[in-house]
């Protein structure tokens, strides 16, 4: 016999409860979340767009690591890799610039994919993404031919994949390494450790300090024994090194290659404003070129406008490429001060290298706010440059949707008005990134940030008709 809808949310919260990732009491996002009896369904075509979208964001990664060597090496204008290094210490961009890690790239790629009425918009990508724990336990509980991902082995099996093409060795040894700052996700790490561990990889979850580091290498402890390490996944930010013990050793063994190390050292692949270099005029043949036509036409169409909040003077003959107000071409941030509300529709980012650079914190939605914090916002990112860049970057509105959700309190089915934010997961193997599976979060549509919170609806996503 099916059960109904509130016995399968019931039978959900049961499951999360028990795995340690999920608490109803909790007003912490990482921890509670809305429960839905159904998936988030896409339509075939949007399957199929998703499980393609992977290759073309790895050809971004791949051009844009290109496009930062090159100019370090004054193959290119200088100014590019010095937007993204800009508040980087020059210890870890040296570490970055190493010719041994010159064709590293992330091993996961998550995008955040906001669902319009006319299609798409990738408003960031993740290196370092949290969420993929959760997503694969969703999964599993939402367990179906039709979940989006599963034909292809799902998270678990695509990660594994993904160390072994990192390592070059087939069942590999490897460390998840989650941070303090990172203790929010340490939960579902775990999960994804007991699911990997039950399938026979021999893979580890654990805090930097519990790294034993040798000469020869990094190992960790597994009862009596002394285990080596293939391969680390960094599951702590390049920014909190200082905070991170054991930091430098972990460095002093992926430098002197004794271990792997993904996401690479490499911050300059994990800036938000990679969107306004693409964007930037004077480098669009060259995107262009690198891409190809498919990927490029592709790209220019999902990266909203974006730019750099350089505070610096431009000359009098001098614009900000590609920013209009009321039909004039703008040459002074200040501009942007008096916009009404309406006018607003604008975001604020931290670029990224900092604690306020990921999961909404720190993002800023012009016209959500009054005009005066509008306005002290501006002043704020502008006044940070160059020590921590941030970026402008035009809003794209949700489409709205119908999702039903189980109300913890009243002990009923309910349906709210809702906006989508899409998180597919590729995980690279060679040339290739093939999906996961897709976290759909659900916010309800008078949010304008959409992200995990204690009343959005989290579940995976599933192919309809």
């Amino acid at each position: 016999m099916i059960a109904g809808p509130s016995a399968l949310c019931t039978d959900i919260e049961n499951a999360l409860m028990a795995s340690g990732v999920y608490s109803p009491k909790s007003d912490d996002p990482a921890n509670t979340w809305r429960i839905s009896p159904q998936p988030f369904y896409l339509p075939a075509k949007d399957v199929a767009f998703f499980e393609n979208l992977g290759g073309h964001l790895l050809r971004f990664y791949t051009a844009l690591n290109r496009l930062y060597l090159d100019s370090a090496k004054g193959k290119m204008p200088g100014w590019i890799a010095e937007y993204l290094d800009a508040g980087k210490p020059s210890e870890l961009i040296d570490l970055a610039r190493m010719n041994r890690f010159k064709g590293k790239l992330p091993g996961i790629i998550r995008p955040d994919v906001m669902v319009l009425d006319d299609g798409f918009a990738v408003t960031e990508l993740d290196s370092v993404p949290g969420g993929f724990g959760v997503t694969t336990q969703l999964m599993s509980l939402y367990s179906r031919e039709d979940i989006v991902g599963a034909k292809a082995g799902g998270i678990p099996e695509l990660f594994y994949r993904m160390l072994e093409s990192v390592t070059g060795v087939d069942g590999c040894t490897a460390a998840i390494v989650v941070s303090d700052e990172a203790a929010d996700y340490l939960n579902e790490m775990q999960y994804l450790g007991r699911v990997l561990k039950e399938a026979g990889r021999p893979v580890y979850v654990v805090h930097p300090r519990d790294l034993l580091f040798k000469e020869e290498g990094l190992y960790v402890q597994d009862g009596e024994r002394e285990v080596a390490l293939d391969v680390i996944y960094r599951f702590f930010e390049l920014f909190d090194l200082k905070n991170i013990p054991k930091a430098e050793l972990v460095a002093y063994a992926v430098k002197k290659g004794r271990v792997k190390a993904t996401p690479p050292y490499k911050p300059q692949l994990e800036e938000k404003l990679g969107f306004a270099l693409f964007h930037h005029p004077a480098l669009a043949t060259w995107w262009e070129k690198a891409l190809g036509d498919e990927t490029f036409n592709l790209l220019n169409h999902l990266i909203p406008s974006t730019w750099v909040l350089d505070s610096r003077s431009l000359p009098p003959h001098g614009v900000i490429p590609g920013l209009t107000v009321r039909g004039d071409k703008v040459n002074d941030w200040k501009v942007l001060y008096d916009l009404t509300q309406k006018e607003r529709e604008l975001v604020i980012k931290p670029s990224g290298f900092s604690p306020d650079a990921w999961g909404s914190r720190g993002v800023v939605v012009g016209h959500d706010v009054p005009a005066e914090q509008w306005q002290e916002s501006l002043q704020s990112a502008l006044n940070a440059f160059p020590e921590q860049p941030h970026i402008l970057q035009e809003f794209h509105k949700g489409k709205r949707f119908r999702q039903s959700f189980w109300n913890h309190g009243a002990q009923t089915v309910e349906t709210m008005e809702c906006r989508v934010r899409l998180t597919p997961y590729y995980f690279v193997t060679g040339e290739e990134a093939p999906l996961g599976g897709i976290l759909a979060t659900l916010c309800p549509q008078d949010k304008k940030k959409i992200h995990g919170m204690v009343d959005a609806v989290m579940v995976p996503c599933a192919a309809g008709k």
